[in-house]
C-alpha cells in the first residue's frame, strides 16, 4: 500500500527524519549527535523524538521536559513553548513521551497537524531533526515521506540490512525520487561501513530501480557507551573520538 506522500506548503527550513527498520542500531544516539553536529555547524536546530510510544531522547539526555509533543499535539502548549533548549550541546529538543499510546496511534487529522507543526518548525529553527521510531507502521511513513532527507540507520547484522531495505522499499513507494541516504553506523572501520552500504545499494538499485547514497559511516567507538552512561552528547564528552569525527563528517554532507 502506498500511503500519501502530501507535505504542507514548503518552509524556509530543512526536516531530516532518522529512521531504522529494527531497534538497537543506535539510531536515537545518532539524531541526539548529529543534532549537535549540525548546531556547532552554526545552524539553529530542533530535535524532535516521534519514536511515538517509546520515545527516549530525553533519558539519554538526562532531562525531563514540563511539556512534551503530546502536548503540541494536543494545542497545550505551542511548540516553542514546550521546546527545551540543551544547556552545553545548542539545540533545542521536543521530547517524546514514552508509552503513550495515543501518539503510537497517531493518524488522520493528528498526523496531519503533526506534519504541519514540523513543517512550521523547519521555518522556525532551519533544521529540524526528526527522531522515528524503529519499525515500518503508518505514522513513520508518512513523517518519512514528508521529511526532506531520510536518513536510514543500518548495521551490517543481516536482520539490519533486511529491515532498512524494507523502509528504502516502502519509502521510494511513499515518495518516489525522495532523497533517501544511508548511515552505517557500529562500523569495524570505513571500509567494511562501505560493503555495508554497496550491499543495501545493490538491493535498491536491482529491485527499486533507485540509487540510495551513503551519507556516512560510524565506527564503533567505546566512547559512545560512555557518554549515553552519562546522559552527555558525545561531541560534549569526546569532541574528538572516532564516532565524533564520522557523525561531523555526515553533517558535513548534509550542508
Amino acid at each position: 500500500m502506498t500511503l500519501p506522500a502530501t507535505r504542507p506548503a514548503p518552509a524556509a527550513g530543512r526536516i531530516i527524519a532518522i529512521a531504522s527498520g529494527k531497534g538497537g542500531v543506535g539510531k536515537t544516539w545518532f539524531a541526539i549527535t548529529l543534532s549537535q553536529a549540525l548546531a556547532r555547524r552554526g545552524g539553529s536546530v530542533l530535535l524532535v523524538d516521534a519514536d511515538l510510544g517509546l520515545a527516549n531522547v530525553d533519558v539519554q539526555l538526562g532531562f525531563q521536559p514540563a511539556q512534551d509533543l503530546s502536548a503540541v499535539l494536543s494545542g497545550r502548549a505551542a511548540v516553542e513553548a514546550a521546546a527545551v533548549r540543551h544547556p552545553g550541546a545548542g539545540f533545542d529538543i521536543l521530547a517524546g513521551r514514552s508509552g503513550s499510546g495515543a501518539l503510537a496511534g497517531l493518524g488522520g487529522p493528528a498526523l496531519d497537524a503533526m506534519l504541519a507543526m514540523l513543517a512550521r518548525a523547519a521555518g522556525r529553527w532551519g533544521h529540524v531533526v526528526v527522531d522515528l521510531g524503529a519499525g515500518l507502521e503508518a505514522p513513520q511513513r508518512r513523517i518519512a515521506a514528508a521529511a526532506d532527507t531520510l536518513l536510514v540507520i543500518a548495521t551490517d547484522e543481516p536482520t539490519s540490512l533486511t529491515d532498512a531495505y524494507a523502509v528504502l522499499k516502502l519509502h521510494a513507494q511513499d515518495r518516489p525520487g525522495g532523497d533517501a541516504r544511508i548511515v552505517v553506523n557500529l562500523a569495524s572501520d570505513a571500509i567494511s561501513g562501505g560493503r555495508t552500504h554497496a550491499t543495501l545499494a545493490r538491493a535498491a538499485s536491482t529491485f527499486l530501480k533507485r540509487d540510495i547514497p551513503l551519507a556516512g559511516v560510524v565506527r564503533r567507538d567505546a566512547k559512545v557507551r560512555d557518554t549515553i552512561r552519562h546522559q552527555t552528547p558525545l561531541l560534549t564528552r569526546h569532541p574528538t573520538s572516532p564516532a565524533a569525527q564520522d557523525v561531523e563528517a555526515v553533517a558535513r554532507g548534509l550542508g
